[in-house]
C-alpha cells in the first residue's frame, strides 16, 4: 500500500527553544500591528508560536526575532490552549532561517538537549 507522506509529520526535528518574536499578519489590513510573543519550538523551516489571536490555515505571517532577519510563512494550524490563547504552527518559506538560536544548537543531538 502507498503511504501519503504529507500525513506523517514534520520533515525535521524542532528545537524546544523559546525565542521572542514579532508576529505580524501580511494579509490583514485591520490588524492592530505586530504582536510580541514567543516560540515554543523552532527549526530552520518552521515554528510553533504562542499567540493571543486566532489565525486560519494558509494565513501569511512574518516572524522577526529581535535584531534578526524576518522570516515569512504560512499558518499550518491554530490550536486553542486557553479561552484566549493559541498555539500557531507556521511553515516558513523561501529559505531556511539562520537565527542565532538555531545556529547555536546546530549539530547537537536532540537527545542531548532533553537529557540535561
Amino acid at each position: 500500500m502507498l503511504q501519503d507522506n504529507t500525513l506523517i509529520g514534520r520533515k525535521e526535528k524542532r528545537l524546544p527553544i523559546i525565542v521572542v518574536v514579532s508576529l505580524a499578519d501580511l494579509g490583514r489590513t485591520n490588524t492592530d500591528g505586530a504582536e510580541w510573543t514567543y516560540t515554543d519550538n523552532i527549526s530552520a523551516h518552521g515554528a510553533r508560536v504562542f499567540s493571543k489571536y486566532v489565525r486560519q490555515p494558509g494565513d501569511e505571517i512574518t516572524l522577526t526575532p529581535f535584531k534578526e532577519e524576518t522570516a515569512s510563512g504560512n499558518v499550518i494550524y491554530c490550536q486553542k490552549i486557553t479561552s484566549d490563547r493559541y498555539w500557531v504552527g507556521v511553515r516558513l518559506k523561501d529559505h531556511p532561517v539562520t537565527w542565532r538560536a538555531i545556529r547555536r544548537y546546530d549539530g547537537i543531538p536532540m537527545s542531548a538537549m532533553v537529557e540535561s
